[in-house]
């Protein structure tokens, strides 16, 4: 690993180094890409001692082949102005944190989801604190209208398992993915089978089909994007196409 262009400029590598707790030696190294085996720690000592930006620490961790320990806060900028975004959305949007609760919504996902987004949703682009009932996997696996909902649920449930793991695979060792993945596989033999199977894919859009209680069959593209400043967040929003 190669971490040059990663200091700030004006500092010599022993003041960096000191900066950063490490020995001068061991830095130099590290600069010169004359080593590979370096632990989180260590790379997270660098970020902190050099006081590296979002995207340097991003770069960084990149550049050593680890997964950062210390993901962006959701207090660094507000999420909360992302609830404009999804209002002005006129297809069904949904925002969701990176435990999977629904964090904002519109009108007309609280509409198409009337079991999940659409209870007390009111007058739509809701945000909320954080809220375990509007989690998505919950609603999928703990509610049974779920698998009336969503046309072929077996296949769709164990991706999302699939996809749900991939997401949050540096995040192992957070309490409250701990708790959600017990209260699953407790409660949901299908989750418990999906999580034990290890599968992991990554999110990804495609069609989606439904069967709304009203509407009959419907049928979306999906389309999952990251805002910026948010990595742990996930819009999703849903084109209609023909059913």
């Amino acid at each position: 690993m190669r971490a040059a262009g990663v200091a700030p400029r004006g500092l010599r590598r022993e003041e960096a180094a000191q900066l950063c707790g490490i020995s001068p030696t061991w830095y130099t190294w590290i600069e010169q890409g004359r080593t590979t085996a370096i632990s989180v720690a260590t790379l997270n000592a660098i970020a902190d001692g050099l006081r590296l930006s979002r995207a340097e620490r991003a770069y960084l961790f990149e550049l050593g082949s680890r997964a950062d320990p210390s993901p962006p806060r959701l207090e660094d900028s507000d999420p909360r102005r992302l609830a404009a975004l999804v209002r002005a959305i006129r297809s069904p949007a949904y925002l969701l944190d990176r435990h999977w609760d629904a964090l904002a919504w519109n009108a007309p996902a609280a509409e198409l989801f009337p079991d999940w987004l659409g209870r007390k949703a009111g007058k739509g682009a809701e945000f909320a604190v954080r809220d375990p009932e509007r989690n998505l996997l919950r609603y999928v696996f703990l509610d049974p209208r779920a698998q009336r909902f969503i046309v072929d649920w077996e296949r769709r449930s164990r991706r999302l398992v699939a996809e749900y793991r991939a997401d949050t695979a540096s995040w192992d060792d957070d309490p409250v993915r701990r708790a959600l993945v017990y209260e699953l596989s407790a409660a949901s033999p299908a989750f418990d089978a999906a999580w034990r199977s290890q599968q992991v894919l990554a999110r990804e859009g495609g069609t989606r089909v439904f069967q709304h209680p009203r509407r009959g069959r419907c049928r979306y593209e999906q389309y999952t994007l990251r805002p910026a400043h948010h990595s742990e967040l996930r819009l999703t929003v849903l084109v209609p196409g023909d059913a």
